[in-house]
């Protein structure tokens, strides 16, 4: 493996600059407006300011629209830096410039979410491990490379996307949908968006997510004469029963790639406009949370659902009554896994295994990252990063020695 020592070091010299860059980057709130709040201009800026003396090859914005955000636009960036092997495969490296909002403020109690504080070897705020740190490891991953003049195999593009907490509409999709002379079949991804504290697994397939909102509306009366009316719980109970059973008992295969190995179908949510005791409710809501192996298609568990609703809806009926509808609340259809034998994949065990002493598992997660968007394309991605899980809590950290590691992986991936 060329010069990976000389480049590790200058990647452990790079470590005051990280933490410089990320603290930086976490002071800007870059929140998606469907929050409400502006959007990832002012920390576009704000990277491509960093970067503005680099040795980039190419340096490009794609900015889509959305009058909702700061200036009317969400921008996406992509730098270049062209490889020695013009006919190597390109190694993307993905990440997301959106966070999501701070949540409870009273929980924060190391920092405040927009206010970076290092300590104990960890940078507190909103973003920083989820998407900050693998912003920041990508970058220095290339500086190290630049600052000793060494070129990559293959050519590297990193790329800093909007809107990925909110479903890439803006981000991602938008750059796949407007501008899919960008992507090539042969392309490798890593996304670094999800992993373990180790860094040890390496992501290759996600469930396909189903989220199903139930609507029941039935006739609201007072609980001492239900006869004169119909319970819409009652009716929402017993569809959530029976939908629930047929489901576990239909859609019972296993996968080994994914921990837990089985789809899941977990009712979450549930109202009614009653607010007291003595009501009948004339309307139900529920919520199924369903998370479905690849194996299977969620249109066949629509098709449940409908077949389970016309079967209660005879049991209980009365006149036109009881309705039951059905909103999708989320949709993701998880394309075909990447090949646990593709080139991405071995790349990346093999770099992992040549700087760390744990050995890299290959398996599936039950969320969903924008991996699935390359791979729906054909493109071999995979999801990997070195975290303590931290994203989306009160006071949020990535770990300073993860950035400056999983730089290491970066480059070293790069030279081979």
């Amino acid at each position: 493996m060329k010069n990976y020592k000389d480049v590790c070091s200058e990647v452990e010299s790079l470590k005051e600059a990280m933490v410089d860059t990320l603290a930086e980057m976490v002071k800007i709130p870059a929140i998606s407006p469907s929050y409400g709040y502006e959007g990832e201009y002012d920390k576009a800026e704000k990277l491509l300011e960093i970067i503005k003396d680099w040795p980039f090859d190419k340096v490009e914005r794609y900015d889509a629209p959305d009058e909702r955000a700061k200036n009317g636009i969400r921008p996406n960036i992509l730098a270049y830096y062209y490889g020695e092997d013009e006919k190597a495969p390109r190694l993307w490296i993905l990440s997301h410039l959106d966070v999501v909002p701070p949540g409870d403020l009273a929980k924060w109690t190391v920092t405040e979410p927009f206010k970076p504080l290092v300590k104990d070897g960890k940078i507190y705020g909103r973003g920083s491990e989820d998407n900050g740190q693998s912003i920041v490891s990508s970058l220095y991953a290339m500086k190290a490379l630049m600052n000793l003049s060494i070129r990559p195999k293959g050519s590297v593009i990193l790329a800093f996307v909007s809107d990925e907490e909110t479903g890439s509409e803006k981000g991602l999709k938008w750059l796949m949908e407007n501008h899919p002379e960008l992507f090539k079949k042969d392309d490798l991804v890593i996304v670094p968006d999800g992993g373990n504290s180790d860094g040890s697994f390496i992501e290759v397939a996600e469930k396909s997510i189903l989220w199903l909102k139930v609507k029941v509306q039935g006739k609201q009366v007072h609980a001492s004469m239900p006869q004169k009316g119909l319970n819409a719980h009652r009716v929402a109970l017993e569809f959530a029963y029976n939908f629930d059973k047929l489901l576990h008992e239909k859609y019972n295969r296993q996968n080994a790639l994914f921990d837990p190995p089985v789809s899941t179908f977990e009712p979450t949510m549930a109202s009614n406009p009653a607010d007291s005791p003595n009501i009948v409710p004339g309307e139900h809501e529920l919520v199924f949370d369903c998370r479905i192996l690849p194996e299977y298609k969620i249109e066949q568990i629509l098709s449940d659902a409908q077949k389970t609703a016309e079967e209660i809806k005879k049991k209980f009926q009365k006149g036109d009554l009881p309705e039951i509808h059905f909103e999708i609340l989320q949709r993701l259809d998880a394309p075909l896994p990447t090949d646990p034998n593709s080139q991405i994949v071995k790349s990346l065990q093999k770099a992992l295994s040549d700087l760390r002493e744990n050995e890299p598992k290959v398996g599936g997660i039950g969320g969903g990252t924008f991996a699935a968007h390359f791979r729906e394309l054909g493109i071999p991605a995979v999801v990997w990063a070195t975290l303590d899980e931290m994203a989306h809590q009160p006071n949020e950290y990535a770990k300073i020695s993860n950035i400056v590691e999983d730089a290491k992986v970066i480059a070293t991936l790069a030279l081979n």
